[in-house]
């Protein structure tokens, strides 16, 4: 009798690392383990006000034995024996630069706990300058490296980040030899090949990070990057030339990983991608069908065959790559810099006399203090949404942007902020939660609008991620203002089993991701429709978004 075979998608977020181990024969979800960044919990080798964003290698190590060990201790007998693949994915861009053996810079003497020497997650936007910069010489030279995407380049990305750490600190940038992403590192870790020159690099991350495209033959010229500033001359020698799609292996488990783990060397490891990449896949995409993971911040997928989209330029976004999301297909790439860190973001702001306050009262002791406090911070969102939606939209006249970090997509740029607009003395904290959801919504609208004006359409709306999954409220309201039906897969790990998916087909289980969707995919468990009085209104107020978009944005340079 043959044994069903496994594989396990290796999801690390912004916030924690997931391992889920998949039956391949019919996408069944047979044990899961999630495991907080110790480190990055404390906000360790951050700035928040200066948009600093660091993270351990520790913590991804530490993360990544953890919960496929348990992971594999909850799934029944015989599994582990049976596991024929592991495909990893990470956020993104997550650079970290690493000496000539590939290894980070903060696991080696004397940059331990430097952050500079740490991985800069994907919302660190301490590059603002040096995209800037970026964005300035491209359109000045006589190829436009960032055609490709979207024609603009964001703090978010490869180039900047890297750039502003090797300006910021002379002791980095004589130490390093060359520069990894997350989702290229931890499969190199797994199979072994953690030199820079030889190890496998996503597609994903180099053609919509990094300007790697093959009409220009890779990475933008030498010429190019020594004019953008001397410190970058002679790296492009040290990065890479070649990159990979998702289905294409990366190697086999090294002995020591093999037995740290607990599974047979045998297995294959696939080439990483972005977390919302492989969301997607799992989310099962088709082509036309917008997949949006609704998240801290959103990313939004869409692909289309080459021979119908191909050729197209399109502005704002943020990358069309072949095979970035769908081997065969254009993968293109939107989202916004924040969405529910905007709801966290206000949270936080209703939580300070609790924290400032009760937590110095005499009234009450310590005990009741932290229960109060914590109380209080798990109702806020809740109860905010219970008043909110007891608001006529009649009653709308607050209207909020939604560039509290910045502005992903439509035209990246980061140096915009949020604003609240049509505050009175009745604004109270509910008005003010539901404009800031309405903006959030307005500013998903804004990319739809956006791929549409380029001559792409858009089918349908495919949705996963923690507020899809948690929060009617909110995809009610998305809804609304898009005016189109969204479903909402049904797995409560869409990335990954996106990955456990790619693993599937990197170990010769399924031909292409297509089959292994087909046969893995968990299908979708609402669907919400557009109320028709709600779109009505919500044209109208998006109007006023816009216009107050274009105030912030032109009106107060």
């Amino acid at each position: 009798m043959n044994q069903p075979k496994y594989t396990i998608g290796l999801d690390y977020g912004t916030d924690s690392v997931r391992s889920l181990i998949v039956n391949t024969e019919n996408g069944n979800e047979v044990a899961t383990v999630v495991f907080e960044y110790p480190r990055w919990k404390k906000q360790l080798y951050c700035d928040a006000p200066n948009n600093q964003f660091r993270q351990h290698p520790k913590d991804y190590l530490e993360g990544l034995e953890y919960t496929i060990v348990e992971a594999l201790k909850l799934a029944p007998a015989g599994v582990a024996g049976n596991v024929v693949g592991i495909s990893v994915d990470t956020t993104g861009s997550t650079p970290v630069a690493v000496d000539e053996k590939g290894t980070p810079l903060s696991l080696t003497a004397g940059f331990e706990e430097n952050p500079n020497a740490m991985f800069v997650l994907w919302k660190d936007h301490t590059g603002v300058k040096e995209a800037d910069e970026i964005n300035q010489l491209a359109k000045a030279w006589d190829i436009d490296f960032t055609k490709f995407e979207g024609g603009i380049y964001s703090s978010e990305w490869f180039w900047a980040k890297l750039l502003h750490v090797i300006r910021e600190d002379a002791g980095v940038y004589r130490a390093a030899t060359s520069w990894v992403e997350h989702c290229d590192w931890i499969p190199a870790i797994l199979t072994g090949n953690t030199n820079p020159k030889t190890l496998k690099r996503s597609r994903c991350a180099a053609g919509h990070k990094a300007m790697w495209h093959e009409a220009f033959g890779g990475l933008p010229t030498e010429e190019f990057l020594s004019k953008l500033d001397p410190l970058l001359s002679g790296l492009k020698e040290r990065l890479f030339k070649e990159t990979f799609t998702c289905d294409i292996s990366a190697g086999h488990l090294t002995p020591e990983w093999a037995s740290k783990l607990g599974l047979p060397v045998a297995v294959e490891v696939g080439v990483g991608a972005f977390d919302a990449h492989l969301g997607a896949v799992g989310a099962e995409i088709v082509p036309y069908y917008l997949s949006k993971v609704m998240g801290t911040s959103t990313c939004d997928m869409l692909i289309a065959p080459m021979e119908e989209v191909g050729d197209k330029l399109i502005s704002g976004i943020c990358g069309q790559v072949d095979g970035s999301i769908v081997p065969g297909m254009l993968g293109m790439e939107a989202g916004q810099s924040a969405f529910g860190d905007i709801y966290a973001w206000f949270k936080n702001v209703l939580m300070w006399p609790s924290e400032q306050i009760i937590v110095k009262s005499t009234l009450i002791d310590e005990t009741t203090k932290a229960t109060l406090i914590a109380e209080i911070s798990s109702r806020i969102i809740p109860e905010l949404t219970k008043a909110a939606e007891l608001i006529p939209m009649e009653e709308s006249s607050i209207v909020a942007l939604d560039w509290m970090n910045g502005r992903r997509t439509p035209d990246a740029n980061q140096n915009l902020k949020g604003a609240i607009s049509g505050l009175n003395l009745g604004s109270d904290a509910p008005r003010i939660f539901r404009a800031l959801v309405e903006a959030t919504a307005f500013g998903s609208k804004a990319i739809v609008d956006r791929f549409i004006s380029e001559g792409v359409r858009i089918d349908g709306v495919i949705a996963l991620g923690g507020v899809a999954k948690k929060s009617p409220f909110v995809m009610q309201i998305v809804c609304d203002v898009l005016n189109m039906p969204i479903k909402v897969a049904r797995s409560e790990q869409a990335c990954a089993l996106g990955s456990a998916m790619a693993a599937a087909v990197v170990a010769g289980v399924y031909p292409n991701i297509s089959e292994a969707q087909k046969k893995m995919g968990g299908g979708f468990e609402t669907t919400y429709s557009p109320i028709p009085a709600n779109a009505t209104r919500y044209a109208r107020l998006y109007e006023k978004y816009v216009a107050l978009g274009k105030a912030i944005e032109f009106g107060l340079k």
